[in-house]
């Protein structure tokens, strides 16, 4: 449903976002306050600054032009309130080193303590007693934070992770719950990430901080990969050794540095236990694909050199063999 006219005048007054709504209004205070100056209201303000033209609120009085006065110095306010909201945008979004979702949240922030600023300043400059006022705040304040303290939660967790950039966009983490994704975007109550099989789950901003996080691209994007496997007993195990790190070695995504690491683990009941590791140098892109790559590289070496990968089996002695005479 689109909104009446008369909404939309309001909100362009009380809410300028658009330049010639900012200057127009600039000019409109601009002309209220020269004639002020001049004295070209005083007739205007002697003829409905009388009770006759007023409304009694508890203890304060409110004539027609208080009330002319109070809406014209609010409409003041908000336009500077406006002016500093967008250029400190500008200023915020300019910052390269932010992250996108994290300088939209800081400009939320900016826009929510300059119109609060804005709407006790406007208290104070139409009389109205702010002690009165704090009072019933608070206690309004206290019955919202019991129900909206999950919200303020996350809210201030988001603001943490902002500073403390913890978890930033395009970093692989894992979660204690067992979610596993890339992070897309940080928001205000929410930290979107997006698994390996492309679902997109909101994960509370709080979760980050009150759980253990894993985040594999903190200081650095490498991720190391395990391959365990085994040989038989009767193969060269030294020559399966060096099959093992040419596999790897040879795979376009193994990291130089560390280089690749195998080394003989157990002898086994059936095998002689090896495990390779090798790093590579984006794990965000996966591990699955190099891992199954130098598998298949492993099984083509061992098959073109004589290397066994044993089937499991057991030795059966029998002790009394005139039984099954």
């Amino acid at each position: 449903m689109k909104k009446s006219w008369w909404k939309n005048f309001l909100i362009t007054i009380f809410k300028p976002e658009s330049g010639w709504s900012r200057w127009l209004l600039a000019l409109i205070i601009l002309a209220y306050f020269l004639a002020a100056f001049v004295g070209l209201l005083d007739p205007v303000k002697e003829v409905i600054d009388r009770d006759p033209y007023s409304l009694k609120i508890g203890s304060y009085n409110v004539t027609a032009y208080k009330f002319i006065h109070g809406v014209i110095t609010l409409m003041g306010l908000l336009w500077i309130a406006s002016l500093i909201s967008v250029t400190g945008e500008k200023a915020i979004q300019g910052l390269d080193k932010i992250k996108s979702s994290n300088r939209a949240l800081l400009v939320k922030g900016l826009k929510i303590v300059v119109y609060v600023i804005v709407f006790f300043m406007s208290l104070n400059i139409l009389g109205i007693d702010l002690t009165a006022f704090a009072v019933l705040s608070g206690a309004i304040g206290i019955g919202i934070g019991f129900g909206l303290q999950k919200i303020t939660s996350n809210f201030i967790s988001g603001l943490i992770l902002l500073f403390e950039k913890s978890v930033e966009e395009g970093d692989l983490v894992e979660l204690s719950g067992g979610y596993q994704g890339i992070v897309k975007s940080t928001g205000a109550r929410y930290t979107l990430i997006e698994t390996f099989d492309s679902k997109e789950i909101m994960i509370p901003n709080e979760d980050f901080i009150t759980n253990r996080v894993t985040n594999w691209t903190f200081t650095n994007e490498k991720g190391r990969v395990e391959i365990l496997l085994g040989v038989s007993y009767e193969s060269d195990i030294e020559r399966a050794r060096e099959l093992i790190l040419e596999a790897a070695i040879e795979h376009p995504r193994c990291s130089k540095d560390p280089e690749p690491q195998c080394y003989l683990t157990a002898f086994g009941s059936s095998s002689v236990d090896f495990v390779l590791y090798f790093w590579v140098d984006n794990v965000t892109e996966g591990r699955l694909e190099p891992k199954s790559d130098v598998f298949r590289a492993i099984w083509r070496k061992f098959n073109d050199n004589g290397i066994v990968i044993p089937y499991p089996q057991s030795d059966i002695h029998i002790k009394n063999p005139e039984v099954f005479k």
